[in-house]
């Protein structure tokens, strides 16, 4: 249950009142992308002035149509011919229930100074020409769903490009011309996004990845917890949120067998908190107090769930990375650069000195500079 009684009757109530509007319940099969509704929102949501919540039907991993949500921006003034380049922007890690997204409703997220940076980073695109689409991903919006799968690399994806779609089925003034960026966990969908898109989307023409401190490599030290081995300092929280989603997506894994009585307990109440109430949960949890055993026969599992591929990609990648991050540590940025470079992927890095999500004025001139190159460049496809 949503541990929040305010944000759990809004969730309830907009997923309600979005079925009846659109004459459906979500258990009706849509095409992905398939718009269910936008609504144009006030001058100064998000701080801009033309934003809109948007519904739309998304791929989940299993090939499920389910319903979620995500936002829209547009720029000021009349679109371009060929109408306004999209930028899907992909938000940091914010929990795992329904209303954490924050995207299409940012008054349920949790956070707001976390919410405030990437709303700023947003207005950003917004005012270089950017229409903006930035999803909740699957679970963390207006529809509750299940737990959301927390680095879940193909639901990340589907949830990124079919937002792409639907924001174009609202608006006429969006070109087919896009581009992907995320920080933290949304580093880990865009990267995710532009592995899938060619096969996912041929339809749309894509340009290029932006990520800032992207999640990388994580699955590798899973592996490696146990109850005889010592958590990282925060890092219960992350493991609990990708066991709930792991054990919502893959019920055959059995993972509550992994997990102590405790262990159990707090990967139920995940499912449905935002990352602030999981962080409250889990503060001072040890492996022993939650792991039952290793992890390690996890292995193959976890990394189809959500290893990021390191090949595979046809358009360039921009890499902004804080080699003082400690919430993914620098060696998982460099093994996820080491591992791209030895497979000849195109990708530019910039470092930085900063904590973790942030970006110094010289890693905001880079992605900049970025963008403008890629979305000028001749189309590929």
């Amino acid at each position: 249950m949503l541990k929040d009684p305010v944000r759990a009757t809004v969730v309830a109530a907009l997923s309600a009142s979005a079925v009846v509007a659109a004459g459906f319940t979500p258990a009706v099969a849509e095409a992905p992308g398939a718009l269910i509704s936008a609504q144009t929102e006030p001058a100064g949501w998000h701080g801009l002035a033309r934003g809109s919540s948007v519904e739309y039907w998304m791929t989940d991993s299993a090939g499920v149509q389910r319903p979620a949500s995500g936002a829209m921006f547009l720029p000021d003034g009349d679109a371009p011919a060929g109408g306004w380049p999209i930028l899907a922007y992909n938000h940091g890690t914010s929990g795992s229930g329904p209303g954490c997204g924050g995207q299409a409703d940012p008054e349920l997220a949790p956070l707001p100074l976390h919410r405030a940076a990437e709303d700023g980073l947003i207005k950003r695109f917004v005012d270089q020409g950017f229409a903006v689409v930035t999803p909740d991903y699957l679970g963390l919006g207006r529809f509750d769903t299940g737990p959301h799968p927390y680095l879940e690399v193909r639901s990340e994806a589907t949830a990124t490009i079919d937002l792409v779609r639907a924001a174009r089925a609202a608006s006429p003034e969006l070109s087919r011309t896009w581009s992907v960026a995320g920080t933290s966990q949304g580093g880990h969908a865009a990267l995710s996004a532009a592995h899938v898109q060619a096969e996912y989307a041929p339809e749309l023409d894509f340009r290029g990845t932006a990520a800032i401190d992207a999640a990388s490599d994580v699955e590798k030290i899973l592996l490696f917890l146990g109850p005889d081995v010592p958590s990282l300092p925060g890092s219960t929280s992350f493991v609990v949120s990708i066991l709930a989603g792991l054990r919502a997506t893959h019920p055959e894994l059995d993972v509550d067998s992994y997990l102590t009585a405790r262990g159990k307990a707090l990967v139920d109440d995940a499912g449905t908190q935002c990352l602030d109430e999981i962080l409250a949960a889990t503060k001072g949890v040890t492996s022993a107090d939650f792991l039952a055993r290793s992890l390690a026969p996890l292995r193959e599992p976890l990394a189809a769930y959500m290893m990021l591929p390191t090949s595979g990609y046809d358009a360039p990648i921009l890499l902004t990375m804080n080699v003082t991050d400690t919430v993914v540590p620098s060696p998982l940025h460099a093994a996820l650069v080491a591992q791209l470079a030895a497979n000849g992927v195109d990708q530019q890095v910039v470092t930085g000195t900063g904590q973790h999500g942030s970006v110094s004025p010289e890693q905001l001139a880079a992605i900049d500079g970025f963008l403008a190159r890629v979305n000028l460049a001749p189309t590929q496809r």
